[in-house]
């Protein structure tokens, strides 16, 4: 028995291409960059999603130290248009010109208090009728209202024994 011949062609002749093969080439190729452009279509719709999603989350997060912090600053602008409201310039010229009007006062302190809109004043004199010419003429300012000693003492220890005394006004708010 022998071996059925094998017979092997290398060269091989192609096989033609048909318009139905040609068709279905093109379909498909067709079909491949249809859904390649889908994809991307999507593709994009969904970052822009995100975008959004992240901006959102930003915008509706409830940051309490950012609440605390606004408070804090709401806090301090409160006092500083607080302090901003005291009428330094005219105060302080009408309690030189009653120094100078009354006699040699020596200022020593001016403490305001916001809330009363009142003002404590600590002051040395020589002798106590200077102190209370100076509480006197305060009384006529148009800037303090009720005026009124509310301590004093000699100084023993100094040789001129000047008299210290202390002072609360409340100041009016004037256009």
């Amino acid at each position: 028995m022998s071996a059925p011949a094998v017979t092997v062609d290398f060269a091989n002749r192609r096989s033609r291409v048909t318009l139905a093969g040609a068709v279905l080439l093109l379909l498909g190729v067709s079909a491949a960059a249809a859904a390649c452009l889908e994809y991307r279509l999507i593709e994009t719709r969904r970052a822009g999603l995100d975008l959004k999603l992240q901006a959102a989350e930003r915008h509706g997060r409830h940051d309490p130290a950012l609440d605390l912090r606004a408070a804090g600053l709401t806090e301090e602008a409160g006092r500083v248009v607080a302090e901003l409201g005291t009428p330094w310039t005219k105060l302080l010229t009408e309690l030189e010109a009653a120094s100078r009007d009354s006699g040699q006062i020596a200022l020593l302190s001016i403490e305001p208090d916001h809330a009363k809109h009142n003002v404590h004043i600590t002051a040395e004199s020589r002798d106590l009728p200077l102190a209370l010419a100076y509480v006197q003429r305060l009384q006529t300012s148009s800037l303090l209202r009720y005026p009124m000693l509310d301590s004093h003492e000699v100084k023993t220890d100094d040789a001129q024994r000047p008299v210290r005394f202390a002072m609360t006004a409340e100041w009016r708010e004037l256009p």
